[in-house]
């Protein structure tokens, strides 16, 4: 491989007096170039590849000495599989929908239907309500990411690294991140269930719920690439046979198949004056 660099290639003086760089380590250069990567990929996205992404752009916008990063990395081709090695430690979870904001959808909802938590079949409304509401703000927060359409391109960068200790970083790295990104959604769906006395199926659990969640989340995600449609397509529905059918997402029909599926009211929830207190006072 021909070096991207040599000793001819340095910075050129200034007509005028030059400015002093402060002199950094090779660590602090390397985070401030990695960091910097970081936040163009974030900004822009991330096709299949990093060809987008200059070498000298990401040196000009760090800051750093020329010199000092190609003593780091001889060859821009080792700066990129260590950005690539970043940006699979920490896609997903940044694109996870955030547990506050499920609860914030759970808290207006409760505002808008207290009355419906006297009763079984008030609070089975109601959870089918959840489920349409959450599934649309997840949705949208989601697709809206650009962090989102990072980790799907990578899913798709590590599928054409050759074998070697890259490609197994990378895929180390990526399923460390998944295990993080479903975990955060089970978060999300035991802080509803359980709010609202359910609970999970024998046999199952909240992780697997969040995985098969996750599933379809990011099959809709790559199914809008080609068809935007689908992120704003609704259908008349009653999946959860509430007392009235309802404009559904289509993840909101995702969404609702799982809940019939894996989740059950709690029969160890008492639903008396002070449980229904305490849970709308929370909203």
């Amino acid at each position: 491989m021909t070096p991207s660099y040599s000793p001819g290639d340095g910075p050129s003086r200034p007509g005028g007096p030059a400015r002093r760089r402060p002199r950094l380590t090779d660590e602090e250069t390397a985070r401030r170039m990695l960091d910097t990567a970081l936040a163009m990929v974030h900004r822009d996205g991330l096709t299949v590849g990093l060809d987008h992404l200059g070498f000298e752009d990401v040196i000009r916008d760090a800051g750093v000495s020329r010199a000092a990063v190609y003593r780091r990395w001889p060859y821009k081709d080792l700066f990129f599989g260590d950005l690539l090695r970043e940006l699979a430690g920490g896609a997903a979870p940044a694109a996870a929908p955030a547990l506050e904001t499920t609860r914030e959808v759970l808290d207006a909802v409760l505002a808008a239907h207290a009355g419906d938590l006297a009763t079984p079949e008030g609070r089975h409304d109601l959870v089918t309500e959840l489920l349409r509401a959450t599934a649309v703000s997840d949705f949208e927060a989601v697709h809206g990411s650009p962090e989102w359409r990072t980790y799907l391109a990578l899913q798709a960068t590590f599928l054409s690294l050759p074998e070697g200790d890259l490609r197994a970083d990378v895929q180390a790295a990526l399923a460390r991140s998944e295990q993080r990104f479903v975990e955060r959604v089970a978060r999300g769906w035991e802080a509803v269930a359980t709010a609202l006395g359910y609970r999970p199926r024998p046999g199952t659990g909240f992780p697997v719920i969040a995985t098969l969640a996750c599933a379809a989340m990011r099959g809709l995600v790559l199914m809008t690439l080609s068809d935007p449609g689908l992120l704003d397509r609704r259908v008349p529905a009653n999946p959860t046979a509430a007392s009235a059918a309802a404009d559904w997402s289509l993840l909101g029909l995702a969404a609702a198949a799982l809940a019939v599926a894996y989740l059950e009211p709690d029969p160890d929830v008492t639903w008396d004056e002070a449980r229904l207190a305490a849970l709308t006072r929370t909203s």
